[in-house]
């Protein structure tokens, strides 16, 4: 099997496709042949060891793909060779065969296809986790979401409608807004040419909003936070940016307000049963046209790197997917 191997961390282009040894499941392993695997935004951290996990070398990035099962261990029961599946893994995914434990796979909506089932998991999960487990975002709440255009951020707002929110939704430039508003957000704010701060209270009378939704981090968080409601939640997600910001905490204080961590990950491991409620709810709003994962660009295994780079260098909208190559 080809793979997508990290060999040395480092950025994508030290990155290399070779053949290694076809794999073999554990008693409660399954391995999928990877049909599809979509980047996000931990795969450009885990490759130069700055991700909370840390897997030894050689390694293949990709913490979610979809494939159809190749074999499974002996004590397996919820799967059978010849089902499609989306796998979770944290990584490895980026190959022709993936190596998952049984309970790291999900059988595929039968209307989905691979490249939109390999995009699903992670970006929604974590934001359902964040906006109805963490936030607790009620209807009729306003909730703004930063890096809106990126692949958890357009989860963000097709899961805050789906709850009920008015969402602001909040880019860098009009080409990304423009995706936003096709996903449903209510009102834009491109930060480069406006004040983030000013705007997030006009656009709420005021008032500020309710949950702000942070997958970026840096020099927006502060301005963010200080255009937050009273009893506001803050969610921390990520720090696309590269820089975690230091935030005065006064400002919680005085707006009688929660930052609240967001780490789906291992909210995954701690709790799955409640992780499988909310991929139940997930596929239901996929079913009913509710949610739709934005693609905007496939790239074959060859090129798995550059897939990687142009998520690091955000010149995505949505999600990238690496594709193998093998008949539907």
């Amino acid at each position: 099997m080809k793979a997508l191997l990290c060999k040395q961390h480092g950025l994508p282009e030290t990155l290399v496709v070779e053949d290694i040894p076809d794999l073999e499941p554990g008693d409660d392993e399954v391995v999928v042949d990877v049909h599809a695997a979509a980047v996000n935004f931990p795969d450009t951290l885990i490759i130069r060891n700055l991700y909370q996990f840390k897997p030894e070398l050689p390694f293949s990035p990709g913490g979610e793909s979809a494939g159809v099962i190749a074999k499974v261990g002996a004590k397996v029961k919820n799967v059978k060779p010849g089902d499609r599946v989306i796998s979770f893994t944290g990584w490895g995914g980026i190959a022709e065969q993936v190596l998952c434990k049984a309970m790291q796979v999900i059988p595929m909506v039968p209307e989905m296809d691979f490249v939109t089932a390999s995009a699903f998991v992670m970006t929604y999960g974590t934001s359902l986790h964040a906006l109805k487990d963490r936030a607790r975002l009620k209807q009729g709440e306003t909730l703004c979401v930063l890096g809106a255009s990126g692949g958890v951020g357009l989860a963000a707002i097709e899961i805050g409608k789906a709850l009920g929110a008015k969402v602001i939704a909040c880019a860098s430039s009009a080409d990304k807004l423009a995706v936003c508003k096709e996903h449903g957000a209510d009102e834009l704010i491109n930060y480069n040419d406006e004040d983030l701060k000013t705007r997030i209270r006009e656009l709420t009378g005021g008032k500020g909003a309710d949950v702000i939704y942070d997958p970026v981090g840096g020099q927006y968080a502060e301005p963010a936070l200080r255009s937050i409601a009273w009893r506001g939640r803050y969610l921390v997600v990520g720090f696309a940016n590269g820089e975690i910001p230091k935030i005065p905490l006064n400002l919680a204080l005085l707006k009688g307000c929660a930052i609240v961590g967001v780490f789906w990950g291992d909210f995954g491991k701690r709790e799955p049963m409640n992780l499988m409620m909310d991929l139940k709810t997930l596929i239901g709003w996929f079913n009913e046209g509710t949610i739709k994962p934005h693609i905007a660009d496939t790239y074959p295994l060859a090129r798995g790197a550059e897939a990687i780079r142009a998520l690091m260098d955000r010149k995505v909208s949505g999600k990238v997917v690496v594709t193998m190559e093998r008949p539907a």
